[in-house]
């Protein structure tokens, strides 16, 4: 199997894998029992909350677990303009994550005004466009680090510092961006940031979101004092546990990590450009995440293109697994200006840890063959749209 569908889930590094059955077969202890097996697992919490404050240079106290990065985001979205009734207003990109442009969906049906910055051909926010939208009403200003369809990284530093200067609060979601680029909370600005295990080899069903001390805003649950009586209900330790695992790995690994999906990117984006005619890359040549691999192939469906990829154990996606099974096309690709055609030829390569050289190879072996048979019996004009 080749699996390069990463940005969608990772593979549980084995490390992670066997610090969770360990916690699962010597403890079962409620960590809000005062018994020493209640507080034996309060500690290991807090351990795994230290180590992921350390990852993004903040304390423990402004971490949060969550049930996902998705939860994570709506946590911060309408935490945030709930405790401050008095700004109706939220500001967001055309490209974010389903997690959060639902939530602004939301937020417009109960009246909210929310207003979504373009993008240029590249994924780039528009600076000159976020810099006009805010207003004394504006209550938050939520930008993704990092792209989960074309990779792309938008510059927050510079978001948050125009937020700062309009006294407007920022969050990002950081789900794709941890662990494949440096996310530094404070160098970044930002006031709120979510991420999420399962991105980066741990266990799915856990997240996390960071909030700055002294950042005002309403609890995503009630009912008890977990979590600093911000999400109410007894913690999921055994995710927990594997996220702070998942994260050690990640800070002991990351270089050697990131040389080894850079190279292997690289290899593969340069392998299809030059061996397959009429495709376009898709997204910032430099400034994205490099592991992912966006690009569209004239003529074709790309659905033809994962089933026949599939047919030979290599599996990539057309786009974000929480749009996946959407007969609509991609909102992101649509916002970069392609055209709806050229959207439906679009599939998406997103390398990780375990990805070989040897896996790149065999794609670039098949792949070219695929198109090019599909291409054959396809009533699509594969020339340039």
């Amino acid at each position: 199997m080749i699996y390069l569908d990463n940005n969608a889930t990772t593979p549980i590094d084995p490390q992670v894998a066997a610090r969770i059955a360990d916690f699962a077969r010597e403890h079962f202890g409620n960590p809000s029992s005062l018994y020493p097996i209640g507080r034996e697992i309060k500690e290991m919490i807090n351990e795994a909350r230290q180590t992921i404050a350390n990852a993004l240079g903040t304390s423990r106290s402004e971490i949060i677990f969550t049930g996902s990065g998705t939860e994570a985001d709506n946590f911060a979205i309408r935490g945030i303009l709930d405790a401050h009734p008095d700004k109706n207003e939220f500001i967001t990109s055309a490209i974010e994550h389903p997690a959060v442009i639902q939530t602004a969906n939301y937020l417009e049906k109960k009246g909210c005004k929310v207003t979504y910055v373009p993008v240029d051909s590249k994924g780039v926010i528009d600076i000159d466009f976020l810099k006009k939208a805010i207003s004394h009403r504006t209550a938050l200003i939520s930008i993704m680090l990092a792209n989960n369809e074309i990779g792309t990284i938008q510059p927050i530093k510079e978001v948050s510092k125009i937020a700062k200067e309009n006294g407007v609060l920022v969050h990002s979601d950081a789900v794709q961006a941890f662990g494949k680029i440096e996310v530094k909370v404070d160098s970044l600005g930002v006031d709120l940031l979510s991420i999420s295990a399962h991105k980066i080899y741990g266990p799915k069903g856990i997240g996390a979101l960071y909030i700055r001390k002294g950042t005002k805003i309403s609890p995503l649950i009630y009912g008890g004092h977990q979590e600093r009586e911000m999400r109410a209900g007894t913690e999921n330790t055994i995710g927990i546990v594997g996220f702070g695992e998942a994260v050690r790995v990640m800070q002991k690994r990351g270089l050697q990590d990131k040389k080894l999906i850079n190279k292997l990117a690289e290899k593969l984006k340069k392998g299809i450009e030059d061996k397959i005619p009429n495709v376009k890359f898709n997204g910032h040549e430099t400034q994205r995440i490099k592991g992912t691999l966006n690009f569209s192939f004239f003529g074709l469906e790309a659905e033809a293109i994962l089933l026949a990829l599939a047919t030979k154990e290599i599996y990539v996606s057309t786009g974000s697994a929480c749009s996946e099974g959407s007969e609509e096309v991609s909102h992101v690709l649509q916002a970069i200006g392609l055209r709806p055609e050229v959207v439906r030829s679009s599939i998406r390569m997103s390398l990780g840890r375990f990805n070989t050289e040897e896996d790149i190879d065999t794609v670039l072996r098949e792949l070219p063959e695929i198109v090019e048979n599909l291409r054959k019996i396809s009533n699509l004009n594969n020339e340039e749209y």
